[in-house]
């Protein structure tokens, strides 16, 4: 029952051609969801597709979600392949690490125009056919979205604004049918520490994290699909983010000096320990 709701519904994902959008596009495939998978890298989706269940069923579309024709594009692109929209996941995302008195303020550029305007360009031309399926906008974020994170000034500012976005776009169409979910998957195995900007915008190589340790982007995407079945406005994955949220509210204080301390001791960290 749970494979037969996404059957047939027409799911669009961003940032599919690695991590958490990867694992999410081939998911929904194999619980045989028309799959439209976004990415820059067309070769890279063309391959990928060459993998699925039932390849028929997906369709590529490059896309940089940064420009608004692109997205509008690929909405298009989706209408024209599979008439209609039930799902618009907006995963696509950049990450950074530095301090924002070190910071290129390029690089805050171009985390709002991927993360933020990323999200609003998808979901505004998204929007109308959402509506008339009553379907689902999910915005990926992360505790970043819910606690200023040092070292990564331009991501939690990213995360909070399509936390915001999403939020109040929940509430003006709560009596339309359409469902929103912000979605925290916390730290997840992935490639996005690698490619993560540092001061001068030129990409990090290397995560500073032990990867073994995190959840896989496999269990994320299950866990995705749990939100969607049960229409859930919001889904903090993990214990610890979870707590933060919570201890915020209760303890803030305290929770800005753990959250110091925790990312001063990463290897190479942009933050001082004290």
């Amino acid at each position: 029952m749970k494979h037969k709701f996404f059957k047939d519904k027409v799911i669009i994902v961003t940032g599919a051609s690695s991590g958490i959008g990867l694992a999410t596009a081939n998911l929904f495939a194999t619980m045989e969801a028309k799959v439209v998978m976004a990415a820059r890298s067309i070769d890279k989706l063309e391959a990928i597709k060459a993998e699925m269940p039932v390849p028929a069923n997906v369709l590529c579309v490059k896309t940089d979600v940064t420009i608004e024709d692109d997205c509008k594009h690929l909405v298009q692109q989706t209408i024209d392949k599979f008439g209609r929209i039930d799902i618009l996941i907006n995963n696509a995302g950049i990450s950074m690490r530095a301090t924002f008195q070190e910071l290129d303020l390029n690089v805050i550029r171009r985390l709002m125009d991927t993360n933020f305007w990323g999200t609003v360009y998808c979901t505004k031309y998204a929007l109308p056919y959402l509506l008339e399926s009553k379907g689902s906008v999910v915005g990926v974020i992360s505790t970043a979205g819910h606690i200023g994170l040092p070292g990564r000034t331009g991501y939690s500012a990213s995360k909070f604004a399509i936390r915001g976005f999403l939020n109040t776009l929940r509430v003006e169409h709560r009596y339309d049918g359409l469902h929103v979910m912000v979605f925290a998957p916390g730290f997840t195995a992935s490639n996005i520490r690698n490619v993560a900007l540092l001061a001068d915008g030129s990409p990090q190589g290397m995560t500073p994290r032990n990867e073994e340790k995190m959840m896989s982007a496999d269990k994320v995407a299950k866990r995705m699909a749990y939100g969607l079945r049960l229409r859930k406005n919001e889904m903090i994955l993990t214990p610890m983010g979870k707590m933060t949220k919570f201890f915020n509210f209760a303890l803030p204080k305290f929770v800005e000096w753990v959250e110091y301390k925790m990312m001063a001791k990463e290897p190479e960290s942009p933050i001082r320990k004290k």
